[in-house]
């Protein structure tokens, strides 16, 4: 006999949509199977009740035998030897169809009680499991989703008990209600082959025992071909018990191990710990569907990952859907008001973003590490758990300060001689001297300060006295560090003005911000840090570059959560293997002494080069427009000494004109006469141009005066 198909006990604790298609297979074969036994149950029932239609129900019992190859069995539908071996027997009972058969007691021995007996004992139990494991399956539905109701807020250690103690029971009700289906149906495989062989083995041997050693229509190469079959049959009788004593054993062990799994708490982290090297995974998880403007459901569904993909598929679905793409896609744990262990997966792009709800805390985490594995594409490498192991143990690794910073600036870029590109600042632009290869850890990054994951401003002492001068003019202060009234510096009329969408992964200070390579180490040491301490929220903000200054926005209020002038940035560069990583140096506002700054690292969602560039070319535009406007009042100051010079020539040609004019006068008093006493009357200055308003009649009677 060929070899038989079978369901796989070990899968019926996953319970995946692949095991239930295949169930419905199996279930489907044993609905035709109960179909073609009830006809064949028919056929022989008639041979048994009435010798008269002897005749008839033996050519019916032919007819249906010949038509075994019609049937469309969805298991074991094409086996051969099967199908030959029916229609010989179909050949000798059609020659038979014409003799009288007495055979009463016969017939229902050996003909109608194994017939009798699978159709009314196995038949039945089939039906009966079936009915049992869906009722347990909805059991186990219902206390699921009794389970993952449990609010947050409103916990209470009964009902959760009450509940954790509800799914136990009903899944391992289902589990082992699935198992025993699983058992009688593979047993159905066998069974139904002997029960169709035996009725007609002990029809024939009951023909030639009533024919004494042999009928006419008989011959001894019948005989021989019917001790085969009987062998045949008892050959697939000892391998169907072979088969039912393991799959018991399976049962057994299966319900020993799988006992711990039954609670949807999270196991014992010593003996089940967290694996972080997957790079595939699927189990069922709720999915937040948006029913309304600001209605949500649940649906609890089955998701796996296919290559760079997730997807999704329903119990009675076929084949899985796609959910989004996980190329560089980005994954973190979120807090639900009503529900636990969530986490929300955003699109490259940002503008798919689904959240999800595991059973348990170790499988949320399972569940974000593999999908993080994912969008580094390792899924595409040859080993890929082989390299994610080396990938996270990197990460543990990044963070123990090597004994030279040569030997870690070789390690991590083989071949190169720099970590991404450098922007186009001005303090990028020498070359590395040949003294910063000898250059330690600690005289890049400042190891006594801590890294910061969320964004705080760090001009926040400068901005105090802003706000003592709002609280003191009785005007509400931003929290954020904007002023309320808009100045020059805001970037309104600038004239480069870009906005990109990035998301903040940390800041930490620098003591050397004049390095090429501070931001590459800096970027190593806060994904290190991210990587080890299971940190995955990163904040999404507006990045707008002007010529005045850099700004990060938010984008549901549109509040600027960091602004810095664009003077303050001394370097900026991206990551050399992913792009999508860049950071820049500021000058620290306090003003160390030792030139000591701060580095931001932040991820784009476009290629980080573009704001490297962008930010260059503001520092270039904003270069340009300083030296314009130097220029411009270069020439106002010349104008305006030009101006000075002519209104200081036309003063002193002013001057010369009254001291002139002055003369004039003197000379004119001087040629008049003397006066009564004989002197000579000398006018002043005012007196003579008071004399001048008199005309020539005050000088005609100053004349006769005198």
């Amino acid at each position: 006999m060929p070899g038989i198909e079978k369901l796989p006990i070990e899968e019926t604790l996953e319970d995946s949509p692949q095991t239930r298609s295949l169930l419905g297979v199996f279930e489907e074969d044993a609905a035709a199977m109960s179909n073609y036994c009830n006809m064949l149950y028919q056929a022989m029932h008639r041979m048994y009740d009435a010798q008269n239609e002897l005749s008839a129900a033996t050519h019916l019992t032919s007819r249906l035998l010949k038509e075994y190859d019609k049937q469309r069995f969805p298991l074991g539908g094409d086996d051969e030897v099967m199908s030959s071996t029916l229609q010989q027997f179909a050949k000798v009972i059609d020659e038979l169809s014409s003799c009288h058969a007495v055979l009463s007691t016969q017939l229902a021995d050996a003909m109608m009680f194994p017939v009798t007996q699978f159709k009314e004992r196995d038949l039945k139990e089939i039906l009966t499991l079936k009915e049992v494991f869906q009722i347990s399956s909805d059991d186990h539905d219902t206390a699921i989703n009794r389970y993952s109701r449990l609010s947050k807020r409103k916990d209470n250690d009964k009902m959760r008990a009450e509940a954790v103690e509800d799914v136990y029971t009903s899944r391992k009700k289902q589990h082992q209600t699935m198992m025993h289906y699983f058992c009688s149906l593979n047993t159905l495989q066998y069974k139904k082959k002997t029960a169709l062989l035996e009725p007609l083995l002990g029809y024939m041997q009951a023909q030639i025992s009533f024919f004494k050693l042999g009928s006419e229509n008989l011959s001894q190469q019948w005989e021989d071909f019917l001790a085969t079959i009987g062998s045949s049959v008892q050959n697939v009788r000892r391998e169907m018990e072979k088969e039912v004593g393991q799959m018991q054993e399976t049962i057994e062990q299966m319900e020993r191990s799988c006992d711990p799994l039954y609670a949807p708490c999270d196991p014992d982290p010593l003996h089940s710990p967290v694996c972080r090297n997957l790079t595939q995974k699927q189990g069922y998880l709720y999915i937040r569907n948006k029913t309304g403007l600001v209605s949500t459901s649940w649906e609890r569904q089955y998701f796996f990952t296919q290559g760079g993909n997730l997807m999704q598929q329903g119990r009675a679905e076929v084949a899985g859907g796609l959910v989004t793409d996980l190329d560089n896609a980005s994954v973190m744990a979120v807090d639900s008001d009503d529900r636990r262990f969530c986490f929300q997966v955003t699109s490259f792009d940002g503008r798919k973003v689904v959240t999800l709800q595991a059973e348990s805390r170790k499988d949320c985490e399972e569940w974000i590490a593999t999908i993080n594995n994912i969008s580094r594409r390792i899924y595409l490498s040859e080993n890929a758990e082989e390299v994610a192991a080396r990938v996270n143990q990197s990460a543990i690794e990044a963070v123990t300060p090597s004994p030279s910073f040569q030997q870690r600036h070789n390690s991590m870029r083989p071949g190169r001689g720099g970590v991404g590109r450098t922007g186009s600042i001005s303090s990028m632009g020498s070359e590395p001297s040949l003294a910063r290869s000898a250059l330690s850890l600690d005289a890049l990054v400042a190891p006594e300060t801590p890294i910061q994951f969320d964004i705080i401003s760090p001009v926040s002492e400068e901005n105090a006295g802003h706000g003592k001068t709002a609280a003191q003019a009785g005007r509400r202060s931003n929290p954020f560090g904007e002023s309320g009234d808009k100045t020059p510096e805001d970037g309104e009329d600038s004239i480069l003005h870009q906005l990109f969408i990035v998301r903040f992964l940390g800041s930490m200070e620098v003591k050397s911000a004049e390095s090429a390579d501070v931001i590459p180490e800096t970027m190593r040491q806060i994904l290190a840090a991210r990587a080890i301490h299971n940190i995955f929220r990163m904040t999404e903000s507006h990045l707008l570059v002007t010529c005045d200054c850099l700004k990060l926005i938010d984008p549901q209020t549109q509040v600027t959560r960091l602004g810095f002038p664009l003077s303050s940035v001394l370097q900026s560069s991206s990551h050399q293997d992913n792009k999508r990583l860049f950071g820049f140096i500021l000058r620290s506002a306090s003003g160390h002494p030792d030139g000591r700054a701060v580095c931001y690292i932040l991820e784009s969602n476009d290629d980080g080069e573009k704001i490297c560039d962008s930010i260059g070319l503001a520092k270039q535009i904003a270069l340009h427009s300083a030296l314009d406007r130097g220029a411009a009042e270069k020439r106002k100051e010349q104008h305006e000494a030009k101006e000075k010079q002519q209104e200081e020539e036309l003063s002193k040609q002013r001057q010369i004109e009254k001291d002139l004019e002055e003369q004039s006068r003197l000379i004119a008093a001087s040629s008049r006469p003397a006066g009564a006493d004989g002197h000579v009357v000398v006018l002043s200055n005012s007196q003579s141009e008071d004399s001048d308003a008199g005309g020539e009649e005050g000088q005609k009677k100053g004349e006769s005066d005198a």
